[in-house]
């Protein structure tokens, strides 16, 4: 018993939105003026509007910083430039809050951190890796990221605790503000991606094991400490996140092959694959009122049945095969001028053909789920909180941009020589 109270005082510890407003003035982080007299009156807690300042202070956030909170050995006042955070169109948050800083470095270092768990990565990362890398590594680390982002996912939806207090905590980022804090997945997609990549590449391809871990060590540390510096997540959401997409590496990790020979030599792999992602998806959109995350939840899964299948096709009309063992460990020293302008200029094409099958797919799939389902779509906002018509909006949209990363895009490739 006392070993869990001193387990609960520390849990509580760490989950102190003062905590986070710490670390966020040690980086020159400063919220607008009154915001020190707004966080006494917090005492630390603050309105839980999941971690969203009162209407009051949102209106009084004119003015100029206190001038506490400065870096450590900085001279003169903070320099001030007033940023609108990226709004999410779906839910049209704003709460943006006037904040300077001493060093644009860090604010620009943990801005990238972030964006390493946003869908503008992911839409570079995976098809990079899979256009022009290794095709049997890029669906082994798609199939661990849809696991892990689908059961961070659900757990934030049992658990339900709001984002940090604000204040004392200064919100740099509101776009994912809807959705609830525990655990982080941004902290879970930061530590299994690198880790994964680690473990799944180390032996087939060449390369000084000391890089991998050190790639993996700074990948997972910017991510995680963006976090807490956007002012997005406790410091216990970070450290459960990490030690979850440990927990579900360790589960998934020896059954990464099996998963992946499933889906290319199954024969009836895709049908499987749909109806289990689709179900998931179901499943995930009743274990709370709406928000922002039951759209992301459907866009993962659709995505990784896209690639499933994608594969499958793949592997049934014998194209984009994986080196054969004799041809291990794979090496880079081949690289030159001609094979990196290809890889760039297939990179350039490719996406360009996802983001064109995204929007075409949008286009198509919401008003065809609001004229099924007879929901009114004059309000396109309005409309896609309904389950009936976001469910099947992100899952279609994304899982046909994952069909075409993996089969319709290398078939183009093949047929204007850049293969």
């Amino acid at each position: 018993m006392a070993l869990c109270r001193r387990l609960a005082r520390l849990a509580a510890h760490l989950q102190d939105p003062r905590k986070v407003a710490a670390f966020q003035r040690l980086c020159g982080v400063e919220g607008p003026s009154g915001w020190a007299d707004a966080e006494q009156r917090a005492g630390g807690r603050g309105p839980v509007v999941n971690g969203g300042p009162p209407a009051a202070e949102r209106a009084g956030e004119q003015g100029h910083p206190a001038g506490n909170g400065t870096v450590p050995g900085g001279a003169g006042p903070p320099q001030r430039w007033r940023r609108r955070p990226r709004r999410n169109s779906l839910t049209e948050e704003d709460g943006s809050q006037e904040f300077s800083t001493r060093s644009r470095f860090l604010y620009y270092l943990f801005s990238l951190g972030t964006e390493l768990g946003n869908e503008l990565f992911y839409i570079l990362f995976f098809p990079f890796c899979i256009w022009n890398l290794d095709a049997w590594l890029g669906r082994r680390l798609i199939i661990i990221w849809v696991w892990v982002m689908y059961l961070g996912q659900c757990t934030k939806d049992v658990i339900r605790w709001p984002r940090p207090a604000s204040p004392p905590v200064v919100k740099l980022e509101v776009f994912y503000n809807s959705e609830y804090s525990m655990p982080s997945t941004h902290a879970m997609s930061g530590t299994a991606i690198p880790l994964a990549l680690l473990l799944l590449s180390y032996g087939r391809w060449q390369y000084p094991l000391m890089f991998g871990l050190i790639l993996a060590f700074c990948w997972c540390s910017l991510v995680c400490c963006s976090r807490i510096y956007m002012g997005m997540h406790s410091i216990l959401d970070v450290i459960v996140g990490f030690l979850y997409a440990i927990l579900i590496l360790v589960v998934f990790h020896p059954v990464v092959d099996l998963i992946d020979n499933f889906n290319l030599t199954y024969k009836y792999a895709p049908l499987i694959i749909i109806s289990l992602h689709l179900a998931l998806g179901i499943f995930s959109f009743t274990l709370d009122t709406w928000s922002t995350s039951r759209g992301d939840t459907a866009q993962i899964l659709g995505c990784g049945a896209g690639v499933a299948c994608g594969s499958h096709v793949n592997y049934i009309m014998g194209l984009q095969l994986d080196p054969p063992p004799d041809m291990l460990p794979l090496s880079l020293s081949s690289l030159t001028v001609t094979v990196f302008g290809k890889a760039i200029l297939r990179l350039l094409i490719g996406v360009i053909v996802l983001l064109l099958t995204k929007v075409a797919m949008k286009k198509a799939t919401i008003p065809l789920a609001c004229k099924i389902f007879r929901i009114p779509h004059d309000d396109v906002r309005k409309a896609r909180q309904r389950m009936e018509v976001e469910l099947p909006y992100r899952y279609i949209t994304y899982g046909m941009v994952g069909f075409s990363l993996m089969f319709i895009v290398p078939c183009l490739f093949h047929f204007i020589g850049l293969s």
